[in-house]
């Protein structure tokens, strides 16, 4: 039985009914620091279930189970490296953020080195941040639009993607992170229901139970998770990707405004520790689900005739260029969902992707404004409840609402790949100054110049974009070697050199 586009509509209208029911409800009352902070109150085990939906996006749910296909389960070592960087979050970072009483965290930059460095950072982050959200939010708008708006409406892409802003800038503009908190909570719950529920959905239909399920995935060859054979120039090695995935979790979860401003509500140090080691548990488990899943729809395409979808795109080899066909691994699960499997799995994929790309944009949206109105136009300085603060935060959360409409026609026209990996490509690129900003400031004592900050962030961004366009893009080894996730270290490292050459020694330097 296939889902009718007219009843998916109906699943989503009753979705974001729900939702803005939500943010009416936590929303009543509640002032500029209710937004930005919801007045410390947080409970760690609802944050920590929480931030589940805003880590695995929409693109984790569509993206990473297609990834298997050209990289089997490869990125499992991404994702236990995973678990050194949160390590490293509850127990370096965290203390450092309740000490100082951050509302963005970035001002610890400020007071590490000054207001250049401070604003250098966040602007990282809202660089990094706006790139890698809105690229998510485009994936969930391509499915979206291709199963449901356009079969119905017969509209332009650039319809569907404005309604899903306006639904989001909808739920979140008042609460803030107080709304959040809980509708993250919820999406979360519904984004691990639909997974468990759709494995098992699908195994049924292959009639497979439980122990025939597991054996299946993990004899298929697809299921190959530890790479040591290729060596350094193999871009799923083991020690590569476990290393690239360790820093990964650092700067993308303990060095975002995103994540962290959500970890902060809680109240105490302790609980805020025990929320990151069991999200992050929890994390990895989620991963696994997903890659088998993805194992399992490729098995199931294989044994019901079904192509997976193509699309064109031009490839370098050591700068040759070249237009070829590739399988568009991003729309075999949406494919699956609506047109073979049974009705409830299409239900399922719905309430799963439509949970866990709006779970990880409203943070987003969120975290932007607040990293914007404290790190830019001072919020954290001056009283934050007064009724201009309020008018010019509505305007600051319309504005970038208004910047993913215009990056997502972007990706529309330009992006190629999977989702996921242009995700950790970019994060590689603008995340790798706020790695370097932070280890120098955490790891040496010396002081820095800070007005040349900037200078030094850009110029590593450059040379990393470089070597990406170099190594990855135009396809050239440097020296036998060719970079994967890990190109993020290689930012960071560059970033950390260059501000050691622009610093002296201090006694100062106590944070």
């Amino acid at each position: 039985m296939n889902l009718s586009p007219t009843l998916i509509l109906s699943i989503i209208i009753a979705y974001f009914a729900m939702l803005i029911g939500i943010s009416w409800y936590t929303s009543r009352n509640a002032d500029t620091s209710d937004f930005f902070i919801a007045d410390r109150k947080s409970r760690w085990w609802v944050i920590a279930i929480g931030m589940i939906g805003t880590s695995i996006s929409g693109v984790t749910f569509i993206s990473v189970p297609g990834y298997v296909n050209s990289s089997a389960m490869s990125y499992m070592q991404v994702v236990l490296g995973y678990m050194v960087g949160y390590s490293v979050i509850a127990l370096v970072l965290l203390p450092m953020y309740y000490k100082l009483h951050l509302v963005s965290i970035y001002g610890y930059l400020e007071q590490r080195f000054g207001p250049v460095s401070h604003k250098t950072g966040s602007a990282f982050f809202l660089l990094s941040r706006t790139v890698g959200s809105s690229l998510r939010l485009f994936l969930m708008a391509k499915v979206l639009h291709a199963f449901v708006i356009e079969p119905i409406f017969h509209i332009p892409f650039f319809i569907t993607v404005l309604v899903t802003i306006l639904l989001i800038f909808t739920y979140t503009y008042k609460g803030g992170v107080k709304t959040i908190i809980w509708t993250d909570t919820l999406q979360t719950l519904f984004l691990i229901s639909s997974l468990v529920l759709t494995i098992i959905l699908v195994g049924q239909h292959m009639n497979l139970g439980l122990g025939d399920l597991v054996s299946t995935v993990t004899q298929d060859e697809r299921s190959q998770i530890f790479f040591f054979e290729g060596g350094w120039s193999d871009p799923k090695n083991f020690f590569k990707q476990f290393t690239a995935g360790a820093f990964i979790a650092i700067v993308m979860s303990g060095l975002d405004q995103d994540i962290m401003q959500k970890i902060l509500t809680v109240k105490t140090l302790k609980g805020a520790q025990v929320n990151i080691f069991s999200y992050s548990s929890l994390l990895v488990l989620m991963n696994l689900l997903f890659m088998a899943l993805g194992v399992l729809l490729f098995i199931y395409a294989s044994q019901n005739g079904i192509d997976i979808p193509t699309k064109e795109v031009t490839k370098f080899v050591e700068g040759v260029a070249s237009t070829v066909s590739v399988p568009d691994t991003d729309l075999l699960f949406p494919t699956i969902a609506f047109k073979y499997a049974p009705a409830a799995v299409g239900i399922l994929f719905i309430l799963g992707i439509t949970a866990s790309s709006y779970a990880s944009a409203d943070s987003a949206l969120t975290s932007l404004t607040t990293a914007w109105c404290v790190d830019f136009l001072g919020f954290g300085k001056t009283e934050v409840n007064t009724p201009e603060n309020a008018r010019v935060r509505h305007w600051v959360h319309i504005a970038f609402s208004a910047i993913f409409f215009v990056l997502i026609m972007v990706f529309h026209v330009a992006a190629t790949g999977e989702v996921i990996k242009l995700v950790f490509d970019s994060a590689s690129i603008t995340y790798g100054p706020l790695l370097g900003l932070f280890a120098f400031g955490f790891y040496t004592k010396r002081q820095i110049a800070d007005r040349h900050s900037l200078m030094v962030c850009i110029a590593s961004v450059l040379i990393t974009a470089g070597v990406y366009l170099y190594n990855g893009y135009f396809g050239y080894p440097i020296f036998g070697y060719k970079f994967g996730f890990e190109l993020l270290v290689l930012n960071g490292a560059l970033t950390f050199f260059g501000l050691l050459a622009i610093s002296h020694r201090s006694s100062t330097a106590q944070i």
